[in-house]
Order: C-alpha cells, then sequence, then structure tokens
C-alpha cells in the first residue's frame, strides 16, 4: 500500500505542476490581451489624429492669410462704400441746402425768448381758490392739485429750464 500511496502521491504533484502551468499559461494569454487592446486603442488614436491632421491641411489648402486679409479688405471697401451712399442719401438737397443751421438755431432762440416775454407780460388769470370749511371728521386725505392752464404748464417748463 504504501507504494500505491507514494504513486498516487507522485502524480498528485504531477498534477499539480500541470495546474500551475496551465495558470501561468493563462496569465500569459491574458497579459498578451491586455497588450493587444492596448495596441490596438494606440493605433487606433494614431490613425485618428492622421485623418485629423490630412483633413485640416486640405481644409487649409483653401484658406491662407492672403485669402483672409483680401477678404476684409473687400468687407473694408464695402463697408466704406456703404456709408457714402448713406451720407449721400442723407444730405439735404434743393432749398434744405440753402440753410445755415446756426441762423436757424438763433432764430428759433429769439422767438421762444419773445414769447416767454409775452407770457410773463400777461396778468395771471385764474383766480384763488375759495376755502372750503370741512368738519373735522371728513377732512380729504390727500391734497388734491389745482388744475392749470397749458399756458401756464409751458409757463413752469420754461421757467425750470431757465433756472437750470
Amino acid at each position: 500500500m504504501s507504494a500505491a500511496a507514494i504513486q498516487c502521491l507522485k502524480r498528485k504533484r504531477l498534477y499539480e505542476q500541470q495546474v500551475e502551468q496551465l495558470g501561468n499559461y493563462q496569465l500569459r494569454i491574458h497579459d498578451q490581451m491586455i497588450m493587444l487592446e492596448g495596441a490596438k486603442a494606440t493605433t487606433e488614436t494614431v490613425e485618428a489624429l492622421r485623418f485629423g491632421a490630412s483633413t485640416m491641411k486640405a481644409m487649409q489648402k483653401s484658406t491662407n492669410i492672403n485669402d483672409v486679409d483680401k477678404t476684409m479688405d473687400e468687407i473694408n471697401e464695402q463697408t466704406e462704400n456703404m456709408k457714402q451712399i448713406q451720407e449721400a442719401l442723407s444730405a439735404p438737397i434743393g432749398a434744405a441746402a440753402d440753410f445755415d443751421e446756426d441762423e436757424l438755431e438763433a432764430e428759433l432762440e429769439e422767438l421762444e425768448g419773445a414769447e416767454l416775454e409775452e407770457e410773463l407780460l400777461q396778468p395771471a388769470t385764474t383766480t384763488p381758490a375759495a376755502s372750503v370749511d370741512v368738519p373735522a371728521g371728513r377732512q380729504p386725505t390727500r391734497p388734491v392739485p389745482a388744475k392749470s392752464t397749458p399756458e401756464e404748464d409751458e409757463l413752469a417748463a420754461l421757467q425750470a429750464e431757465m433756472a437750470l
């Protein structure tokens, strides 16, 4: 029995060595798979970069700095032309072109001054409102402004302008 037991132990050790060897093979295969996946990812990345570079190069062949400068010059020229056209269209023509702006402003100021003098010389046409006795229990909560005429409003506006 001892010889048979020793034989069994030898076979057991051979099987254990074979199991260990197969485990090592699996580790090597797994390691190789990881390396292949990494190499594939690297290759795909490099190919994508090459494609991007060639696409960019093709795009830049149709565009260069001289073309961009020329285009910008054309845009600026067209913008200047449009400004000149707009100025020509907005320029006064005929009788309106003969008026001197300074003279017109001086005449307007003279008219406004004469109108103001006329209004100041006229007596006030409104009479003061008569006071009304209201019982102490029923007083208005807020004062009601007196209605003024358009002339009075205009006078107040002119006085406010003169005060400034």
